[in-house]
């Protein structure tokens, strides 16, 4: 082979080979994506939340509650705020405006408060209805003091709350807890015509559909997850007239609470609904022959 083709094959080859680096490089470069436009910062405002889940009956801490940001244009007037914007809107007029307008939140927030923060007015307050963690903590959500203990306040307006004695005979077998729904039932001994002295035992629905406030001291349901609560006092929600009946009916007999359904626990509530006398079988002797008789009041 002459030296010309040598040198032909050489180049050639020389050619293949760049022609080959240069293609691999072509389909390794991938096109730079299109930048992302950056989505535009909100302003968000400082909240006061729940720290952790908060139960009715509670004496809120320093350790139950922080501050969280929130959107600013999702605030709600009941919420408790540091007055001021945490987040800095755009640059320009606007910026401007808006930071001023935090400026005087905040000189009118220490004016009322005193210089302390908004949530050390919180301290101190006792939960009336549960609150869940990161959930914004309200006035209407709190007992703060000089408004009353906390079983006022949970009262409904018009309502009282009386205490009737329980055991694990009388409230379903300990299975009532804070919160249920429940019916107040009485035994007790009458005199009967025709009974020949004996006196049979009636029951009576006093009232219907009660809500129970505390079982003893306690007025949540237990927090280890037992289903039952043993107690000797039963607080329940009532009008001044159903009081005056449970004050009446614990002088006459036993009481006994029985366990409502969840789902029936919309219905009327209270007493002089329906509540019927339920006597027990009359045991009659003349001559020597005994009777059974149902006698009605």
């Amino acid at each position: 082979m002459g030296a010309v083709r040598i040198t032909i094959l050489v180049v050639a080859a020389i050619a293949a080979l760049i022609l080959m680096v240069i293609v691999g490089r072509l389909i390794s470069h991938k096109p730079a994506p299109p930048p992302v436009a950056a989505a535009p910062v909100k302003p968000t405002t400082n909240v006061v939340v729940a720290a952790h889940d908060l139960t009715i009956g509670e004496r809120v801490t320093a350790q139950d509650l922080k501050w969280q940001p929130w959107p600013a244009d999702a605030l709600n007037p009941s919420f408790v705020t540091d007055g001021q914007s945490t987040v800095a809107p755009p640059a320009g007029t606007g910026a401007a405006v808006a930071n001023q307008t935090g400026k005087v939140a905040a000189e009118a927030v220490n004016a009322v408060t005193g210089g302390h923060s908004p949530m050390d007015a919180l301290f101190g307050a006792i939960v009336k209805t549960p609150v869940l963690a990161n959930e914004p903590v309200t006035s209407a959500k709190l007992v703060r003091g000089g408004e009353g203990g906390f079983m006022s306040v949970v009262l409904k307006p018009g309502m009282r709350a009386i205490a009737m004695p329980v055991d694990v005979k009388t409230d379903a077998g300990g299975f009532i807890l804070p919160g249920d729904r429940v019916d107040v039932l009485q035994a007790r001994q009458v005199d009967m015509p025709g009974s020949n002295g004996q006196k049979p035992y009636v029951v009576q629905t006093i009232l219907h559909n009660i809500r129970i406030l505390a079982i003893d001291q306690n007025a949540q349901a237990p927090k280890n997850g037992a289903q039952s609560a043993i107690g000797t006092v039963a607080t329940i929600e009532v009008s001044p007239a159903d009081a005056e009946a449970v004050t009446l009916a614990k002088a006459q007999g036993e009481m006994t609470l029985t366990l409502r359904s969840y789902a029936d626990a919309g219905g009327p509530s209270g007493g002089g609904g329906g509540g019927t006398f339920k006597i027990g079988t009359v045991r009659i002797i003349r001559n020597g022959q005994a009777s059974d008789t149902t006698v009605t009041p």
